[in-house]
């Protein structure tokens, strides 16, 4: 086991050993995948309308392709993840080149509203695959620095579509979002396509973690079916769902908040310009936070700010303070998106590396509950409570999520029934 000066585990020169090459061009290429996947998730609000005036369907007809998207994008990463423990990241990986590669370019010839509830739900799932793969590179080759890494890969996903966003602007209009949605696709599956041939997983157990004090972990590994045995398990996935929600309702409503609230278009727009710069750095900044101290602290200090960060969005806009409004934005949404750097990294704390990519897809699918309450279950609340009611009620979700978060702990084997391995499990 390579050691440095110190005497500690030099996970880089151990990495080096297996790879031939730094183990941070693994992170480059999962950060180029996630940047050029965005678009499905930060971009589609500004295609909608094209889509929409050239298909001659109602825009809010096409409110269920987003659902679709946050169903498949989540809904596929238990499968992938399983898969990609067993297999490794690189067939799969090319898999999801066609689906999301080719989702967006077909996008530009769909005839009928359900191509492209068709096409986007499959680009959803080759997201899903990207997300997986990208998040556990991260996790299985960095133990020493699983914040850092995966904040890098989830800050690609939410920053990466300002890369898109003035090419799509200034193309969007009936005439030319075609070509946009064509030239998009080409560069989501060229860009996928050379990541996976880069990617690859380590071989087993190829390093003895060492505990440096600052985080609570586990030095055995669970198979999904232990996870869900443990307590910690359920306490976690609920925080997922309230966290993911409250996060996702600020993304998708905050224009249509800021207008209802009787702000400037100016304000509105900008908010939704703000939402993926402030989650792209909030991920970064915990997720490297979190390596350094205690991961439940990162979680209840970054979750119960996401709740305070959402009562002062409501309150600023019921006075019509613009500059406030914009900042208490930028605070809840710093504050949200680490949630997708500190649930992997806690994940892998908790269960281990060696299956982390199916035991961390079984709590990302809360994000669907999430988009649930994000989406549909948000506009009903709004038509029976009002904006800011529905606004406080998932600030309170956060809330009791940070709050939750101080109750987590390791969980232990010896309190953990011992399943034996089966072709459903692995080892």
């Amino acid at each position: 086991m390579a050691t440095d000066a110190g005497g500690d585990v030099d996970y880089g020169a151990r990495a080096k050993e297996h790879l031939g090459f730094s183990r941070w061009w693994l992170i480059v290429a999962a950060v180029l995948s996630m940047a050029v996947i965005s678009p499905y998730q930060y971009v589609w609000s500004s295609i909608e309308g094209p889509i929409a005036r050239d298909l001659g369907i109602p825009l809010p007809a096409l409110g269920l392709v987003f659902t679709l998207f946050v169903i498949f994008q989540a809904g596929s990463q238990f499968p992938v993840g399983w898969w990609r423990d067993r297999h490794g990241p690189r067939a799969i990986t090319l898999v999801a080149a066609v689906l999301a590669g080719g989702g967006y370019f077909l996008l530009a010839y769909a005839e009928s509203i359900w191509q492209l509830y068709l096409l986007y739900s499959l680009g959803a799932v080759g997201v899903g695959i990207v997300y997986t793969v990208a998040v556990n590179t991260a996790i299985k080759w960095f133990p020493d620095r699983t914040g850092l890494t995966t904040g890098l890969g989830t800050m690609a996903f939410a920053a990466g579509a300002a890369l898109f966003v003035p090419f799509v602007r200034a193309n969007a209009d009936v005439s030319a979002y075609g070509t946009v949605l064509r030239v998009m696709g080409v560069i989501i599956f060229a860009a996928i396509l050379l990541a996976g041939l880069v990617l690859r997983d380590p071989p087993e157990s190829w390093y003895d973690r060492e505990d440096d004090g600052t985080t609570d972990y586990t030095d055995q590994s669970f198979t999904w079916r232990e996870m869900l045995t443990t307590w910690q398990f359920p306490v976690m996935y609920l925080m997922f769902v309230g966290v993911s929600g409250a996060g996702l309702m600020l993304t998708a409503k905050i224009i249509s908040f800021a207008e209802a609230m009787n702000l400037d278009a100016g304000t509105a727009t900008l908010s939704a310009v703000l939402l993926p710069l402030s989650g792209g750095a909030g991920r970064l900044i915990i997720g490297e936070l979190s390596d350094r101290i205690s991961r439940r602290a990162a979680m209840a200090v970054s979750f119960s700010l996401l709740g305070l960060g959402l009562l002062a969005v409501v309150e600023f806009a019921r006075v019509g303070n613009a500059v406030a409004f914009l900042a208490a934005v930028v605070v809840a949404t710093f504050f949200w998106s680490p949630q997708y750097t500190l649930f992997p990294s806690i994940v892998a704390d908790y269960y281990g590396e060696a299956n982390s990519s199916a035991n961390y897809a079984l709590l990302y699918s809360g994000k669907m509950w999430g988009g649930v309450f994000g989406g549909a279950a948000t506009g009903w609340a709004v038509t029976v409570a009002g904006w800011t009611t529905t606004f406080r009620l998932g600030a309170a979700l956060a809330i009791l999520a940070g709050l939750a978060a101080l109750a987590l702990r390791a969980p232990s084997r010896e309190q953990t029934p011992r399943t034996e391995p089966t072709p459903a499990d692995g080892d």
